[in-house]
């Protein structure tokens, strides 16, 4: 009996992994093979089989809001305004069966402030497979739309590709790097898509996360860091009222923003504005430190110290800013 089992198992993941060679050429040959496997079997469905075998786009896979707590907490550093925003804003939009609009995050802040990795945080908290996801799709503003004399088209082909897969998976993900380099005007195309309509041409966008990742904002960001720190107060004291309404009208007004003059801002369909904070020498030191962890090394201080120490800060007179955040920490310990 247990023979005949695993016969009827490897039968069935057999027939699977045949279909899934021919998928892009025959569909059909699929949907044959599936159900083939499910009558060996004898009790999986057509669904729960594939999906054991291939990532599926579940209806609503539940956030575990006490994991990405947790993975903000352990992984980012310095970075208090922008965990405590990034929790609120997903665990409210996955705990509502019915938004009216799809969740839109604006994340600024100079290079090597975390905007990157917490996007990769998000990004494996919504969907197991991370950026890796199928339904997770990451675009690069100087890779995907590097050429201004190709904006229409450009606009045409995001459009498509946004529709595909949102009707293939309502919770898609959609990461937009380098705003600040991209084209104005080239992101309003997706406008209709982040506004509120129940469906646009019978899509329904509404589940679906969109996340701009920008170094524009990254002065006024640094500016208002500064008037904390000499004002002697904690830059955990910093909240978001205190940047959020100057990054969004800083940005609208800033042609190297990417978001220049864009109905997404004047329409208001990007929820949440977050600021990533400027990173201190002591912040810097816990990057060494996470990453010496992440090699599997045992922490030396002597070398955190050393790496740290290396980087260069701002202002000229205080210095107490990293110029580029962790960005440089990995290569930098490689010649410790």
């Amino acid at each position: 009996m247990r023979a005949a089992g695993r016969l009827g198992s490897g039968a069935a993941l057999w027939l699977l992994l045949a279909a899934q060679a021919v998928a892009a050429i025959e569909p059909i040959s699929v949907g044959i093979a599936i159900g083939a496997a499910s009558v060996i079997t004898g009790y999986l469905s057509y669904r729960d089989l594939y999906c054991r075998f291939a990532e599926c786009c579940r209806k609503q896979r539940p956030l575990n809001a006490t994991a990405l707590k947790l993975d903000l907490k352990e992984k980012l550093f310095g970075q208090h305004l922008a965990a405590e925003v990034i929790l609120k804003a997903l665990t409210g939009f996955r705990s509502n069966d019915n938004p009216k609009k799809p969740l839109t995050l604006s994340l600024h802040g100079w290079a090597g402030t975390g905007k990157n990795f917490v996007s990769q945080i998000v990004a494996e908290n919504l969907h197991a497979k991370g950026l890796k996801s199928n339904f997770v799709h990451l675009f690069v503003s100087t890779l995907h739309f590097p050429h201004e004399q190709h904006i229409k088209l450009y606009q045409d082909q995001l459009q498509t590709w946004i529709r595909g897969n949102v009707s293939a998976c309502a919770s898609s993900v959609f990461i937009f790097d380098e705003m600040d380099k991209l084209h104005p005007g080239l992101i309003d195309a997706i406008k209709p898509f982040l506004d509120y309509y129940e469906q646009v041409d019978g899509v329904s966008y509404r589940k679906a996360i969109f996340i701009f990742l920008s170094n524009a904002g990254g002065d006024l960001i640094t500016k208002t860091a500064l008037e904390f720190w000499r004002a002697g107060r904690r830059r955990e004291d910093i909240q978001l009222k205190d940047l959020e309404h100057a990054l969004s009208v800083g940005v609208f007004n800033n042609k190297h923003s990417g978001l220049w003059r864009s109905g997404l801002i004047y329409k208001r369909l990007i929820d949440y504005f977050i600021p990533f904070l400027p990173l201190e020498y002591t912040h810097v030191k816990m990057c060494v430190r996470a990453e010496m962890k992440a090699r599997g090394s045992a922490i030396d201080e002597d070398v955190v110290t050393r790496v740290a120490e290396e980087m260069t800060f701002y202002p000229k007179g205080e210095k107490i800013y990293s110029d580029r955040g962790c960005k440089t920490v990995q290569s930098r310990l490689d010649f410790q």
